[in-house]
């Protein structure tokens, strides 16, 4: 495991890499934020982007959502995977905001998750992104790599990364680091095949150090 000493030198290091590294879906509202972090699961951003515009153009609110046909929604979310389940708790989760918060965004991680179809991660991207106040770290496919990687946790459980993450480093930076493990993962630190010659932090790596003790055993 790093210290919090090298933990903060990672995250510095990677902010001077990745200096324009932030959010990458496009929204406007809590509400679209909301609605965004839930057809991004196990779906790119990109693709989210290329469809939220038709969706929002006529629900942007949680009140015009409510009623929306669900096989409308369907239709329109369909690129995005999952479709079915995530209209049903689209649908619900806008119904909820109309009933229990008066249509708003809940701006509380612990009522965020309360929420149907959001779950802590997207929780803790919807404080961060809508509310700028992360409440903690959010931990997707590419924070989960990173952090094990790195030797930040040895954990699998995102939860329990997340956990990990913030024992080691101060609130302070829970601003940029997922946006930075993001923006490592995609551009570097690639799941089949990471690109360790090139990465800013590998001598902070624990499995580059594995990589390099692995190449001199051959020898």
């Amino acid at each position: 495991m790093k210290t919090q000493k090298e933990a903060i030198k990672i995250v510095k290091i990677l902010k001077q890499t990745y200096p324009d590294a932030k959010c990458s879906l496009d929204f406007t509202t809590p509400f679209e934020m909301m609605i965004s972090v839930m057809l991004s699961a196990q779906c790119t951003d990109a693709r989210v982007n290329l469809t939220t515009p038709e969706l929002f153009k006529k629900y942007n609110t949680p009140e015009k959502m409510a009623k929306i046909d669900i096989k409308e929604l369907e239709d329109i979310i369909h690129p995005c995977g999952f479709y079915k389940n995530k209209s049903k708790n689209i649908i619900a989760a806008s119904k909820m905001l109309v009933e229990k918060y008066d249509g708003k965004v809940p701006n509380a991680i612990d009522e965020l998750v309360k929420i149907p179809g959001v779950g802590r991660k997207s929780a803790n991207v919807i404080m961060l992104e809508a509310f700028k106040s992360p409440c903690g770290i959010a931990v997707d496919t590419h924070a989960k790599r990173i952090s094990n990687r790195l030797g930040l946790s040895k954990e699998s459980d995102p939860l329990k990364i997340e956990q990990d993450l913030i024992k080691i480093y101060p609130k302070k930076y829970y601003y940029d680091i997922n946006h930075l493990f993001v923006e490592h993962g995609r551009r570097c630190c690639k799941a089949r095949k990471p690109d360790c010659e090139s990465c800013s932090v590998k001598n902070f790596c624990d499995n580059f150090k594995k990589s390099l003790d692995n190449n001199e055993q051959k020898f």
